[in-house]
């Protein structure tokens, strides 16, 4: 389903941090698989594959995405050691103008994989933004269009600053994190079951929800 060639040849840019971009990494003949089986998310933030439900194509793209070979492959794009880290793996599906907000990821999670899902309608807004600073969101050395099939890795660390500017509506994107240890993917994923669980009475209280988390 991935075109693992592409990000083979891909460039990484080492400033402000190791980074590649891979447009058109999912193979054109299995978009329409993909797009029909991809999990029907209607809220916004960030839901693990457990609290999903979805088609036998997307779980062949999250077993390909997760696999030891694409480990490999980024292992040597980012020259960082990923062989027996843990994988954690969340989707989105919607976005609200909260979201976006300048940012790193935690520590313990040491290279972000993003793989963007949307229309070009649904892609002329929220560009994600590689950032030189914490302050700056129009100081970036590079923007992706979150188009469809489009791929970014990056390493994380204390520099690795990211944002756009506020978008509200659908952003569907796949976030694939190796993280340092497994107990982090199982801290994460009760703290999603916490999060959903307080969206869920902030919603029969208020008809709204909480606040939210840093987005890409």
């Amino acid at each position: 389903m991935v075109d693992l060639e592409r990000l083979v040849s891909a460039n990484v840019q080492q400033a402000p941090y190791p980074f590649a971009i891979v447009p058109g990494f999912i193979k054109s003949d299995a978009l329409a698989a993909i797009d029909g089986d991809f999990p029907k998310v209607e809220k916004t933030g960030s839901f693990p594959l457990a609290s999903l439900t979805y088609g036998p194509a997307f779980s062949s793209l999250i077993a390909e995405l997760s696999s030891s070979q694409m480990a490999a492959i980024i292992t040597d794009k980012l020259k960082i050691d990923l062989n027996g880290r843990p994988v954690m793996v969340t989707v989105r599906g919607q976005c609200s103008a909260r979201d976006g907000h300048i940012h790193t990821d935690s520590t313990t999670k040491l290279v972000t994989l993003l793989l963007y899902m949307n229309s070009k309608d649904e892609s002329e807004r929220g560009r994600l933004r590689i950032l030189r600073s914490s302050t700056d969101l129009n100081d970036y050395a590079a923007e992706i269009p979150p188009d469809e099939g489009t791929l970014l890795i990056f390493r994380n660390g204390p520099n690795a600053w990211h944002g756009f500017e506020p978008v509200d509506g659908m952003r569907r994107v796949i976030q694939v994190n190796w993280v340092t240890d497994e107990s982090v993917v199982r801290r994460e994923q009760a703290r999603h079951r916490l999060s959903a669980f307080i969206k869920r009475l902030g919603g029969l209280f208020s008809g709204g929800a909480g606040k939210h988390a840093a987005a890409h």
